[in-house]
């Protein structure tokens, strides 16, 4: 049997169009590949993100905002010392963007102007850690990336 130059191209296509389907549907089906978005709630989140552009902006005119260091322990986050301990509330999150099973959240507890988020809740590897916090009824949002 004899194929001219059109059956030819027709059937390059019809062989091309099948090898993309294939690799569509088996990355749409397979559970290997999730397709999440960022957050759960994410159409929520856009709806106060304004607050959280103006608790940014509250925490950017601190005197001393909001600082983190890694240590041996785990990550040290550091609130200002000219702030009493007793009036800091709220909560830290933890974003591990390669996987949503691994974020956490901490509630806000001081004995001193430290918290440590322990070694043993993180992994090597990026975090995004979010701190939503209060001082005597004005809020405060400080946001960073940390490799660790």
């Amino acid at each position: 049997m004899k194929v001219n130059w059109g059956t030819a191209i027709v059937l390059a296509f019809v062989g091309f169009i099948g090898f993309i389907m294939y690799f569509v549907i088996s990355m749409a089906t397979n559970d290997k590949y999730d397709h999440d978005l960022v957050v759960e709630d994410y159409y929520q989140k856009e709806l106060k993100f304004q607050t959280d552009i103006d608790k940014e902006e509250n925490s950017k005119n601190l005197i001393i905002n909001v600082s983190w260091k890694k240590t041996q322990d785990g990550i040290l986050v550091e609130f200002p010392k000219n702030l009493d301990i007793e009036n800091i509330k709220g909560k830290v999150f933890l974003y591990r963007p390669s996987n949503k099973h691994l974020d956490f959240e901490i509630p806000i507890s001081l004995s001193n102007h430290n918290l440590l988020i322990p070694d043993n809740k993180l992994l090597d590897g990026r975090w995004n850690i979010s701190i939503d916090w209060t001082y005597n009824n004005e809020s405060y949002l400080f946001k960073d990336a940390i490799n660790y």
